[in-house]
């Protein structure tokens, strides 16, 4: 009831950073492909509504966005290390770097100039996921010069760092903050019909992806989502009671609150009681009749948490 679960799809971007993130360590994992875009009946009753992809299950613990993922991978598989350097603090302030900015501008580059080739309810929730209410595919589309204006300059930055600093972007180990930068570059690679010429400019981004997509992704096995539930159904969550006294909200344990993401993506709040705070993080407990008792955990950066 131990086994590492992934519920993502291979396509996704931002599955690629755990992917790889198992490989670094080394790690056996469950693949649970879902959907690409919602409903994920199964999935969706464990975390009460949560509609991104990855999710990370562990028993009866779910764990959504990368943040959170990831420090539960340090935490519970901590050699190798994601930050061999002891460079924690800087590789997760550098992930609001390429989490929003960086790869905003990698899904303008993948789906912009295709967007009339995809389908058309792919394109809208993405439109909406990352753009807001008010974004406009075609738009992009045409905006493409401006684009390519601001990425430029930030494949530069990650150039630099490599010169500075050897085979990885802190040294001569891969760290948390490859995996951030992989992703995105991972994405554009694969996706944007004139990677190639774009990269071109970046010989050590070049020799450095090779490195990133040599790590692998650890091994794994197929597993379907109905199984995925019921391992869910058939475990007890593992998190303890945890407060925190300096919570600037003054949340308490048993309180009930939603947590939404932060921006207008018309995402729906998940409901549950808190179960654990921390500085970083906020666990709240849940049930539903189909996965039973499960506690559903979040990252505070990013997120707001409203009590109820």
């Amino acid at each position: 009831m131990s086994d590492i679960i992934l519920h993502h799809y291979p396509p996704s971007p931002v599955t690629e950073k755990i992917r790889v993130a198992f490989g670094l360590k080394n790690l056996s994992w469950k693949s649970v492909e879902e959907n690409r875009l919602p409903p994920r009946p199964e999935l969706m009753a464990m975390t009460g509504g949560y509609r991104r992809i990855p999710v990370m299950q562990i028993g009866a613990d779910i764990y959504c966005d990368t943040q959170c993922i990831l420090k539960t991978l340090e935490e519970r598989f901590p050699k190798p290390s994601f930050h061999p350097q002891g460079n924690s603090g800087a590789s997760f302030g550098i992930s609001r770097w390429t989490d929003l900015d960086f790869f905003n501008l990698g899904v303008r580059l993948a789906i912009a100039p295709m967007a009339d080739a995809l389908p058309k309810d792919f394109v809208e929730d993405r439109t909406r996921l990352y753009f807001g209410p008010d974004g406009d595919m075609a738009k992009e589309a045409k905006d493409l010069p401006h684009t390519l204006s601001q990425l430029r300059p930030q494949l530069g930055w990650l150039e630099d760092q490599l010169l500075s600093n050897g085979a990885y972007l802190h040294g001569i180990k891969p760290s948390m903050t490859d995996l951030l930068g992989w992703y995105v570059v991972w994405f554009i690679k694969g996706r944007y019909a004139q990677a190639e010429q774009v990269l071109a400019e970046f010989p050590s981004i070049l020799a450095w992806a090779a490195r990133m997509e040599a790590i692998g992704h650890g091994n794994f096995e197929d597993m379907t989502p109905a199984e995925s539930l019921d391992i869910a159904f058939n475990s007890t969550p593992t998190t303890k009671e945890l407060s925190d006294a300096a919570d600037p909200q003054e949340l308490k344990p048993g309180m009930k609150v939603s947590i939404t993401t932060l921006g207008d993506t018309g995402e729906t709040g998940i409901e549950g009681k808190v179960k654990a705070l921390h500085r970083d993080t906020v666990a709240i407990a849940r049930h539903h009749e189909l996965c039973g008792d499960v506690v559903v955990h979040f990252p505070r950066v990013g997120y707001r948490v409203t009590p109820l």
